[in-house]
């Protein structure tokens, strides 16, 4: 059975390996925008008003409708990916780069998702230039990413 499930991994690897790249593409439009949108939001946005509802309506279909699903699907081609074989030296460095910094993607994904609940309550208290600067950490983890596959340390 086991050997039928790695068959199976070895010659769905091409598929897996393009859904596993539209799925982070997709993944990680959604990390750098919605910080940005929580920018204008707390910048140009009085709470409560009508202008509040209309960016709490973006910025929960961006999270839920757009990079939830993303996550999932990175997640679930990525582990695909790990178990095919021949993909994986676990005796080099990369694979736990990579894997350090998907981790911290993911934190960075949920910590957004708590940061958009503040705004539903009305309880936000970072400004713009903290969210500018949250804005960089999914650009310094794909780069620990690309990085970390590309020349496979």
């Amino acid at each position: 059975m086991f050997d039928l499930i790695l068959d199976f991994l070895a010659a769905a690897y091409p598929w897996t390996k393009s859904l596993h790249i539209i799925a982070v593409l997709t993944w990680m439009a959604g990390l750098f925008y919605l910080p940005r949108i929580f920018v204008y939001h707390v910048e140009r946005v009085e709470v409560g008003d009508k202008t509040d509802e209309i960016f709490q309506v973006m910025e929960m279909k961006l999270y839920r409708y757009i990079m939830n699903p993303s996550l999932i699907a990175v997640w679930i081609f990525g582990l695909m990916l790990v178990f095919t074989p021949g993909i994986v030296d676990w005796f080099t460095i990369w694979p736990y780069t990579k894997g350090a910094a998907i981790i911290a993607m993911t934190w960075f994904h949920m910590w957004l998702g708590l940061r958009r609940k503040e705004f539903i309550a009305g309880t936000n208290t970072r400004s713009g230039k903290a969210y500018r600067m949250m804005n960089e950490l999914p650009t310094l983890l794909m780069l620990v990413i690309v990085f970390s596959v590309i020349f496979k340390f």
